[in-house]
C-alpha cells in the first residue's frame, strides 16, 4: 500500500495534488456540460412570454408542456445511468448530449399544443440520464469527505445557466425577431442548441472512464487515489438484489426529499421570467437581466454551505437551512408580487436556498450508496423526484389559469419545501455525516 512506503506529510502532499489536478481537469467541462443541459431545458421559460401569444396556448398548455419533459426523463432515467456504469461515461454522457441538443433545435419548428408537448417529451427521453451520470462519475473520482465542494461546484451551472441564460435569451428574442421571418423565440431554441452539439462532441475526446485513464496524474497519485475510493466505498451500501433495493426504506426517504426540493427548484426555473414581468417589467432584455440577480445571489450562497458542509462534515442541518430559506423566500415573492424592489429581493432568497438545497441534497444518497447501488440510487433517486419537474409547473399553470394568480401556486411549493425539510431530519445523523 502507498502509505506504507510514505510518510504521512508526502502522503498529503500528494493526496492534495492529485485531488487539485482532477478538480481542474475536470470540474470546468462538467460544469459546461450542465449549463449546456440547463440552457437548453429553461430556455422554454423564456419562449413563453412570446411563444404562447403567438401560438394562442394557455398558461395551462405551458405548465402541462414543460412538466411533461419530465415524464420522458422519468422513464428513461434508471436504465441511462446503468447503460452509463456499463460502457463508459465519456461515451454514453456525448450521446445524451447531442441527441437532446438536435430535438432542443426542433421547438423552433412548434405549431400546436402537441407538437409542444410531444418533443418537450422527447427532450426528456434525451436528456435522461445526465444528472444522476455526473453525478455517478464525481464518485469515480473524490471519494465522500471532498465531494461536497466538487458537487456544488458543478450544481453552480445552474444559476450560472441564469445569469447566462436569461439575457442572452432576451437579447437573442428581442434582435432577432423577424429575421428570415421567424420569430425571436425560434431562433433562441436554435442558436442555444448548437453549443450543446459542440460540447458533446467534445466529451469524447476530453473525458476519461476512471483513474487509470487519468493522463494528467502521476502513478503515485493514481494508487493513492484509487485506495482512497476503495476505502471510501467499502463504507457504502451495496445491494444484492432488486428487491433489497427497493426495500431500502431510505431510498423512498431519500426521493421524498428530493422530490420537495425539485418542486421548488423548477417553480424557479419556469416562472422567475414571468414572476419579474408581473412585478411591473414589460421589456424581453430587462427581464432577462433581472432573472440573472436571483442566480448570483444562488452562486454565492452555495459556494458558502458546500464548503461549509465539508469543513463541520455535518450534512442534515446544511440541507434543511436552505430549505426553510428558500420557502421562505417564495412565500415572500408571493407577498410581494406587485413591488418589483421586494419581489425580486424575495426570489433572491428563493434562488439561493432552493438551488443550494438542490447541490447539497446530493451529499446524503453518494455517501450512503456504493458500486452498481450508486448507480441505480441516483438515477432512481432522481427519476421519481423529478416527476416534481412535471407537477410543479403543471400546477403552478393550473392553478394561475384558475385563479388568475401565480401566489397560491406559490404558497404551495412553500408547504412541499417546509415538509420535505421535516423529512431531512428523519435521516440519522450518523449515517451521512462523513
Amino acid at each position: 500500500m502507498i502509505t506504507t512506503t510514505m510518510t504521512l506529510d508526502a502522503a498529503a502532499t500528494v493526496r492534495s495534488s492529485a485531488y487539485r489536478k482532477t478538480a481542474w481537469r475536470l470540474m470546468p467541462f462538467l460544469m459546461l456540460c450542465y449549463l449546456c443541459a440547463y440552457l437548453d431545458r429553461v430556455n422554454v421559460g423564456f419562449a413563453k412570454l412570446q411563444m404562447m401569444s403567438d401560438l394562442s396556448l394557455s398558461e395551462t398548455v405551458y405548465g402541462l408542456g414543460a412538466g411533461v419533459f419530465f415524464l420522458g426523463y422519468f422513464l428513461c432515467e434508471v436504465p441511462s445511468n446503468l447503460i452509463l456504469h456499463k460502457v463508459g461515461a465519456r461515451r454514453w454522457i456525448a450521446r445524451i448530449m447531442i441527441s437532446w441538443g438536435i430535438i432542443s433545435a426542433l421547438f423552433a419548428f412548434v405549431e400546436t399544443a402537441w407538437q409542444f408537448y410531444a418533443l418537450r417529451f422527447l427532450l426528456g427521453v434525451a436528456e435522461a440520464g445526465l444528472a444522476p451520470g455526473l453525478l455517478l462519475y464525481l464518485t469515480y473520482w473524490f471519494p465522500s469527505y471532498r465531494r461536497a465542494k466538487m458537487t456544488v461546484l458543478w450544481f453552480i451551472a445552474i444559476p450560472l445557466s441564469g445569469m447566462i441564460g436569461g439575457p442572452l435569451s432576451g437579447w437573442i428574442m428581442t434582435e432577432f425577431a423577424g429575421v428570415q421571418g421567424w420569430a425571436g423565440w425560434q431562433w433562441m431554441f436554435v442558436i442555444e442548441a448548437i453549443p450543446t452539439v459542440i460540447v458533446g462532441l467534445m466529451v469524447l475526446a476530453y473525458l476519461k472512464d476512471g483513474v487509470h485513464q487519468a493522463t494528467w496524474l502521476t502513478d503515485e497519485e493514481k494508487e493513492l487515489v484509487s485506495q482512497e475510493l476503495a476505502e471510501d466505498n467499502s463504507q457504502k451500501v451495496t445491494h444484492a438484489s432488486v428487491g433489497e433495493f427497493l426495500r431500502d426504506r431510505r431510498l423512498w426517504i431519500l426521493a421524498c426529499i428530493y422530490f420537495c426540493v425539485v418542486m421548488g427548484q423548477y417553480a424557479i426555473t419556469f416562472w422567475l421570467p414571468t414572476l419579474i414581468r408581473n412585478a411591473g417589467v414589460s421589456d424581453t432584455m430587462h427581464i432577462g437581466l433581472l432573472t440573472s440577480l436571483p442566480y448570483m445571489c444562488a452562486i454565492v450562497a452555495m459556494v458558502f454551505m458546500g464548503r461549509s458542509g465539508d469543513k463541520h462534515q455535518e450534512r442534515r442541518w446544511h440541507l434543511v437551512g436552505p430549505m426553510i430559506a428558500g420557502a421562505l423566500g417564495l412565500t415572500l415573492a408571493a407577498m410581494f408580487g406587485g413591488n418589483l424592489v421586494l419581489s425580486v429581493l424575495s426570489l433572491c432568497l428563493a434562488a439561493a436556498g432552493v438551488l443550494s438545497a438542490s447541490s447539497l441534497f446530493w451529499m446524503l444518497p453518494t455517501t450512503l450508496l456504493g458500486g452498481v447501488s450508486a448507480a441505480a440510487g441516483i438515477a432512481g433517486i432522481n427519476s421519481f423526484a423529478n416527476l416534481a419537474g412535471f407537477c410543479s409547473p403543471y400546477l403552478i399553470g393550473w392553478i394561475t389559469t384558475t385563479t388568475g394568480s401565480s401566489a397560491i401556486g406559490m404558497y404551495l411549493i412553500t408547504g412541499v419545501l417546509c415538509i420535505g425539510a421535516c423529512l431531512v431530519l428523519r435521516i440519522p445523523a450518523a449515517s451521512v455525516n462523513r
